[in-house]
């Protein structure tokens, strides 16, 4: 699918700032930023026509960092401002940089609702499981039981999923990528870019502060071909470190097996489809958690469907050729009108 509003050929230096980047040194947020400054020149947008939005916490710095337009607004609130943005002019290219605390506390709300009215902007949201600019308490994905600043005793509320939320919110693209992996990040905030509606890309960072290695299990290099699988929309869900185990589908349930034993051939392996209308499958690799399955990495889900202000902006054009109300003056003029 095309980019819109194709420009001279741009390259990460256009991006960069002379500034410093206030994150800790070691803070996945710096491979983020790197990633996207890798990404844009490729998108072949104007640089003036890309806007970072964000709310607040330590990735809602994000604007700050990068040489493009960017608000840095109220916590919780980047959905709202990010989608007045479009709205108003739909031919930007709108980013929403937000956290697990940002996004799934304070802007919960505003989180599901541009999800479902399916706004053509594009959300990274850093979950590094804690709140970290305000010094380590526990945030609505922290895992049960974790002793955090606020949770002495061991958290006793349920986290939530971030993919589990967009698919209940029916949003159209979901994708998951970790901080340590360039690559992936590159191809996964490519595909978001591309896709027209709103897309959400979770990316598993660390916080070497307040909640060091906690993806560990998932992100190092001893265990990540196991624990991760890289899913790519027509190709067989296929990992491990021999690319030997795959999932199957028995009843409601995904299974993993191991191709070569009881029978079980590549062939029999479940072939991703990203781009599947029915929405079950990708809530289900969405969930998936360690130690019964693989973590889902890449893009879970994306599905074409209306977009939002593409909709506005057709009833708006009929509402002007249907000689309606040109101005706010006929508007309040007419109708059911009476006088004192």
């Amino acid at each position: 699918m095309a980019f819109e509003l194709k420009n001279a050929t741009l390259t990460p230096e256009d991006f960069k700032l002379d500034g410093p980047v206030k994150w800790c040194p070691g803070c996945g947020g710096h491979a983020v930023l790197s990633a996207i400054m890798k990404v844009l020149p490729e998108t072949g947008i104007k640089k003036e026509n890309v806007v970072f939005v964000s709310g607040i916490g330590c990735s809602s710095r994000f604007p700050y960092y990068i040489n493009t337009y960017g608000f840095h607004g109220l916590h919780g609130r980047a959905f709202s401002i990010a989608s007045g943005i479009k709205l108003a002019n739909p031919k930007l290219s709108v980013w929403v940089v937000t956290g697990d605390g940002d996004s799934m506390a304070i802007g919960g709300n505003h989180f599901i609702h541009i999800l479902r009215r399916n706004i053509n902007v594009n959300i990274l949201l850093f979950n590094n499981k804690i709140y970290g600019l305000t010094k380590g308490q526990y945030s609505p994905t922290t895992p049960k039981g974790s002793v955090t600043k606020s949770s002495p005793d061991g958290t006793i509320e349920n986290p939530f999923l971030p993919g589990e939320l967009a698919m209940g919110a029916q949003g159209t693209f979901y994708a998951r990528t970790v901080d340590n992996d360039l690559q992936m990040m590159k191809e996964v905030f490519i595909e978001a870019a591309r896709h027209k509606g709103t897309s959400l890309v979770e990316i598993l960072e660390n916080c070497v502060i307040f909640n060091n290695k906690v993806h560990e299990e998932i992100t190092s290099k001893e265990l990540r071909e196991d624990n991760q699988i890289y899913l790519q929309h027509g190709k067989p869900m296929i990992f491990g470190k021999n690319r030997d185990k795959g999932l199957i589908q028995v009843g409601s349930k995904f299974v993993v097996v191991k191709i070569g034993e009881n029978g079980v051939t590549k062939d029999d392996i479940l072939v991703h489809n990203a781009h599947n209308a029915d929405d079950v499958r990708a809530y289900m690799l969405s969930r998936m958690m360690l130690p019964d399955y693989p973590v889902a990495m890449g893009v879970i889900r994306s599905w074409q469907s209306e977009v939002y202000e593409s909709v506005l902006y057709s009833q708006i054009r009929n509402a002007r050729k249907n000689g309606g109300p040109k101005n706010v003056d006929q508007l309040l003029r007419s109708g059911n009108t009476f006088k004192l």
